[in-house]
């Protein structure tokens, strides 16, 4: 059946229209026109949480419009995740990305409903979380290089807690016996809470935690710190080694959470956010108060922090393969 000239001026009018550039609410000069939400694939209280409302503050005290944090929380992770890949790509809706939901679930659940570099343009890091190595104070070994020296007379045989399967602290240690070659009993807890409770009670000699975690413990003698993560010492504990320096060179493990956009979203939109984040995390106020936290800023441009969320998927697959860590879900 044919066309009326009434139908085909309608049916170009579409074609065009489709054709057309979209107008971005970065391009008109008015975004954020109408609040914005952060997904935090967590419950609220955890370190992700309240860094992403840290920064959700502030953009609300520069934006015309808040910035609402939505928890979605379980299933580690994944299901806020999901919902934030498939949210509309107009910047109205962000999502806060972490070492585990970005870096390690890829490698590790097998039913991952997004991907990370796919579904989602990355606009920059917000934390870094350092970890440490602490051991009980009734533990033999002083130093990192005298637990190493035990673990390789008794291969297997130093029991080192963790806060649970494919966490960040599991994967800090596994990767320190990919690179070392040095064997540990890894002990599962339901959480860092339990575990350090039964380091603090002498049942268990060694942990791997989150600085942050660790630092009362270790103030008050309850705890003995052996080495930091991180690729730099912390500020807070300025006399704990690195593990780099000591035993494994290049070594760097470490808890992160920054923001991330769903795939689409204008490049105008994400380099705005991106520019207003960055300045927030170079405030000193907000830099002093990531201090106490014990959480080091992490300003990024987006394709930096693209970059960065790479290649901490590519060194969790070595080491998630080497383990042989996998997660049901």
């Amino acid at each position: 059946m044919g066309f009326t000239p009434t139908r085909r001026a309608a049916l170009a009018a579409a074609v065009a229209a489709l054709a057309a550039p979209r107008p971005s609410a970065a391009q008109s000069g008015d975004y954020p026109n109408r609040p914005v939400r952060i997904i935090v694939p967590f419950p609220p209280g955890q370190a992700a949480d309240l860094l992403t409302r840290l920064v959700a503050d502030e953009l609300s005290r520069r934006w015309p419009q808040r910035v609402v944090v939505e928890n979605r929380g379980g299933g580690a992770g994944a299901p806020g995740v999901e919902a934030g890949a498939r949210a509309a790509p107009d910047g109205y809706t962000l999502t806060t990305a972490t070492s585990g939901t970005f870096g390690i679930n890829p490698s590790v659940l097998p039913r991952l409903p997004y991907d990370p570099e796919k579904d989602f343009a990355a606009i920059s890091g917000v934390a870094i979380v350092p970890l440490i190595v602490i051991c009980h104070p009734s533990f033999a070994a002083r130093t990192i290089g005298e637990l190493a020296e035990q673990a390789r007379a008794r291969p297997g045989a130093i029991d080192v807690a963790s806060a649970g399967p494919a966490t960040s602290q599991h994967l800090s240690a596994e990767l320190l016996q990919l690179r070392t070659g040095l064997r540990f009993n890894i002990v599962h807890y339901r959480g860092s809470g339990p575990a350090v409770t039964d380091l603090v009670a002498g049942n268990i000699p060694v942990m791997f935690d989150s600085v942050a975690s660790a630092l009362p413990h270790i103030r008050a003698g309850r705890a003995r710190p052996l080495a930091v993560t991180t690729a730099q010492r912390v500020p807070q504990l300025p006399d704990v080694p690195t593990l780099a320096e000591t035993l494994a060179p290049g070594y760097e493990s470490v808890g992160w959470t920054g923001l991330a956009a769903p795939a689409g979203t204008p490049p105008e939109i994400v380099r705005r956010i991106n520019a207003d984040v960055v300045a927030i995390l170079r405030e000193p106020a907000v830099v002093a108060r990531m201090a106490e936290m014990v959480t080091i800023p992490q300003p990024t441009t987006p394709e930096e922090y693209a970059a960065f969320i790479r290649n901490e998927i590519a060194k969790w697959r070595e080491v998630v393969r080497a383990a042989n860590v996998r997660l049901e879900g």
